[in-house]
């Protein structure tokens, strides 16, 4: 296909309260095209996982979907019975979760579950899901796929874990996966080896990501492009290259600076944004980010800014950052 695979059209999540009605997710819009890693970074509560939630279908009542709407490959997919969007994950879209003993079943071995998903999202018999999870687990890079079929989850390392766990998302073999911080729970070497992964998948078989962290440096290392959401809108998207070396709004300055460099002085502190995000009932008006921004204004405090072309990327700023002697 040309177009986008995934495509976000201002997607609005509500959750009733006592004294009214809680936005969770604020006009929020991006698509991924076909073999692109797309990152989401923000802090916990930005509305990373809650969009990923809305996408698949898997928002915990009472919360709901208010307006815009999702489209995979063309097709409308927010509005499909509960049925239909249960056939949907697995074989369309797939889907990895920061703790993969919460997504394995304990009491099931690694073969049983890995046979089931298969023979739900594809024609095969038994023999032929036996056969096709051996092959997807050897995919995933699990060295004796065959001796893994026996074994439960509990047997088998953290890292042997989540790649059993991709290994159920890709069963299905869908074209877009969703990974919410997958490798969260995982050391260093093993979270390269994962990301070396889904980044090989990509390459190999044009698999769609979107990959949801809080760590800038995990996305720089992995995406093709980065969605930076707070307070439940995305204020700055574009090329990651372009994000990492010269972000354009402060709240992505601000992350790029929390992160670790070998350059860095040695004083052993790691630079920080002062204050809080804001919780959900108590979102300022204009800028949400104003209260902790050192460039806010009177406009940015009534007046709330949309995405905007600034040099390379798109940022949702009244006084963006930008290289000396281009655009204010």
């Amino acid at each position: 296909m040309t177009g986008p695979l995934l495509e976000v059209r201002d997607l609005r999540v509500e959750f009733p309260a006592r004294h009214g009605t809680l936005r969770a997710l604020d006009g929020v819009s991006f698509d991924i095209a076909p073999g692109e890693i797309l990152g989401v970074v923000g802090e916990s509560g930005a509305g990373k996982s809650l969009a990923a939630a809305a996408i698949i279908g898997l928002l915990e009542p009472p919360g709901r979907i208010a307006g815009g709407m999702v489209l995979l490959e063309g097709e409308r997919i927010d509005d499909l019975p509960r049925e239909a969007l249960r056939r949907l994950r697995g074989r369309r879209i797939g889907a990895i979760f920061q703790d993969p003993l919460t997504a394995l079943n304990p009491l099931y071995t690694v073969g049983r579950q890995l046979v089931e998903t298969l023979r739900t999202h594809l024609p095969l018999n038994a023999a032929q899901a036996r056969e096709r999870a051996i092959d997807v687990l050897a995919r995933t890079g699990i060295p004796a796929p065959e001796a893994r079929l026996a074994q439960y989850p509990h047997e088998l390392s953290g890292g042997l874990r989540q790649r059993v766990v991709i290994a159920l998302a890709l069963a299905g073999e869908p074209r877009l996966l969703i990974a919410d911080e997958p490798t969260t729970a995982l050391d260093v070497a093993v979270q390269a080896q994962v990301l070396r992964l889904l980044r090989g998948l990509t390459q190999v078989s044009g698999l769609s990501v979107m990959l949801i962290s809080h760590d800038m440096g995990v996305i720089a290392e992995t995406c093709d492009r980065v969605a930076v959401m707070y307070a439940g809108r995305i204020v700055e998207i574009g090329p990651v290259h372009e994000i990492v070396r010269r972000p354009a709004h402060p709240y992505t300055a601000g992350l790029m600076a929390s992160v670790p460099s070998l350059h860095d002085d040695d004083s052993g502190r790691l630079a920080q944004i002062p204050g809080a995000l804001p919780r959900l009932g108590e979102i300022p008006a204009g800028c949400a980010f104003h209260p902790r921004c050192h460039k806010a204004s009177q406009t940015c405090l009534d007046e709330r800014p949309e995405l905007a072309l600034v040099q390379r990327t798109r940022a949702a700023c009244w006084w963006p950052i930008v290289d000396a002697g281009g655009p204010s």
